[in-house]
């Protein structure tokens, strides 16, 4: 998925502000900027767990709105 909304705004997330079809599904998101696990089980959050060529955490960071952990 694209990481960032056409407007620049972070699609990583702490709380879902759509309609949920499901709770607590989802446990990797792979986007352009990297792959992260998600934390369903924990205080929340996300983990990057591999950048993709070319990006720095720094970018990671400043583009996800979601508590995020680094375990790259």
């Amino acid at each position: 998925m694209e990481h960032v909304s056409k407007d620049g705004q972070s699609k990583l997330l702490d709380a879902c502000s759509l309609p949920l079809t499901g709770k607590r599904v989802v446990d990797m998101v792979i986007t352009e900027l990297g792959v992260f696990t998600i934390d369903k089980h924990g205080p929340g959050g996300v983990t990057l767990v591999q950048l993709a060529d070319g990006v720095t955490v720094d970018e990671v960071k400043a583009k996800t709105k979601a508590k995020l952990a680094v375990g790259v």
